[in-house]
């Protein structure tokens, strides 16, 4: 069996992520391919941040860019820019660090980021966490995880804010 995989046909592990899903761009999500999910997961968790912000060379904190819950895990992709409406049923979306739900692509004030695609696969559907901080889904789903993949772009401005 193989093991749970992450990837997007937009950006390699480690690569550049294009400026389309930035905020010098569209700001619309990437798209992303699953596989690999164990045969006994009950749902997906993606997560996506930034552990750099502010500044690479002096981190201070983990921005929040994405927070999916309970993603079907016989799901094998996330379309690029998909909206909320367009989410499979059962999902459900957390917060990111803008305090809103969806996604908020990279931004950067300054220097080259590395962005982390965190997709977990749990053996339980969480509850209803009512559009949760990341920090609230990782503790519910605390002791469910049945396998973790990563897929990790990075970006840097064109434009200095």
């Amino acid at each position: 069996m193989l093991a749970l995989q992450l990837s997007s046909p937009a950006f390699s592990h480690q690569g550049e992520i294009p400026a389309r899903y930035t905020c010098e761009g569209q700001d619309t999500s990437p798209p992303l391919r699953f596989s690999g999910v164990p045969a006994g997961a009950k749902s997906l968790v993606l997560i996506v941040d930034d552990p750099d912000a502010p500044d690479p060379r002096a981190p201070k904190t983990t921005w929040v860019h994405w927070v999916l819950y309970n993603v079907p895990p016989g799901l094998s992709e996330l379309p690029e820019g998909i909206a909320p409406a367009e989410l499979p049923a059962g999902t459900l979306e957390g917060l990111n660090d803008w305090k809103r739900t969806g996604y908020g692509g990279p931004c950067p004030p300054i220097g080259r980021h590395r962005y982390v695609h965190k997709l977990y696969a749990l053996d339980a559907v969480l509850p209803d966490l009512h559009a949760p901080a990341k920090s609230l889904v990782e503790q519910a789903m605390s002791g469910h995880v049945l396998a973790a993949a990563e897929l990790v772009g990075t970006y840097e401005r064109r434009q200095k804010p």
